[in-house]
């Protein structure tokens, strides 16, 4: 029973770890296309856009902002890359922007941070 309750804080969490970086991101000038988008390469946390970026948005709440970005594996990062490279060639008014993979972190006593163009990309 334990477990299924910290399942359901963390889920819930990780909701609220979400909005607060949807609303960042819209502070900061980012038009919001998407949000939890599922995809067939993979679930897309906020697909925005800022100028010519078209910025794929992973966000991951954890005890301290290096175990936020170390969690993301080079398996995801090739999942959120071949997500968004779908998304493009699906959507034609997608194609002329600048694909990047961005990381939001939140982390208790951390201001938020978000992380431009946090993965190169692969080669695939």
């Amino acid at each position: 029973m334990d477990r299924i309750i910290r399942g359901r804080k963390a889920h819930r969490a990780g909701h609220l770890a979400e909005y607060v970086a949807l609303i960042h991101l819209m502070l900061k000038g980012y038009r919001i296309l998407g949000f939890r988008l599922k995809t067939p390469r993979g679930e897309i946390d906020i697909l925005a856009q800022k100028g010519r970026r078209l910025a794929v948005v992973e966000v991951k709440s954890r005890r301290t902002p290096q175990e936020a970005y170390e969690t993301v594996s080079a398996t995801q990062q090739a999942r959120l890359w071949q997500a968004g490279l779908a998304l493009q060639a699906k959507k034609p008014q997608l194609q002329s922007f600048d694909l990047n993979i961005d990381l939001y972190i939140l982390a208790p006593g951390h201001w938020p941070q978000h992380r431009i163009n946090a993965f190169e990309a692969p080669p695939f």
